[in-house]
């Protein structure tokens, strides 16, 4: 099973709600209790996405942090790049001559082709549209790109 990690979950949990907030900058303990994390795991994720360039912080009695950009304009594969790094299905279509059979392996180049598909995918639904209600355009657009459609 393919599965995105926790923290990169819990990540995508944090910026749907500071989305929802808009540019109010909020602090690390009200995104905690806004979506029902421990305060230091959110500490960790704010401080990951804050040098990915994700989201913005301010310092101060009024600081917090806030998306740097709007909702729509934030993909899914940025984020999940942000907390994993790149995105790939093997380890050598991320990172070639990481595997110690890759002179022998004849699957390669599809592994390849399949994490581009698979990064492409991520990278083109946004933050704004997970929000959204299930009977969203995206899952028309998903629904198309599985069927190879553009």
């Amino acid at each position: 099973m393919m599965k995105l990690g926790k923290m990169t979950d819990y990540a995508i949990v944090v910026l749907t709600a500071m989305a929802k907030y808009g540019e109010e900058p909020l602090s690390s303990q009200e995104l905690a209790q806004s979506v029902h994390l421990e305060r230091t795991t959110v500490a960790k994720i704010l401080k990951m996405l804050t040098k990915r360039g994700l989201i913005l912080s301010y310092r101060g009695a009024n600081g917090g942090y806030r998306l740097a950009k709007s909702p729509d304009n934030v993909s899914v594969g940025q984020i999940i790049e942000a907390m994993e790094g790149p995105i790939g299905i093997t380890e050598c279509s991320v990172s070639p001559g990481a595997c110690s059979h890759e002179a022998f392996c004849s699957l390669q180049s599809s592994w390849k082709h399949i994490s581009a598909v698979l990064e492409r995918a991520l990278y083109s639904v946004s933050l704004a549209q997970i929000m959204a209600p299930k009977a969203s355009p995206l899952s028309v657009r998903l629904e198309n790109m599985a069927l190879g459609n553009p």
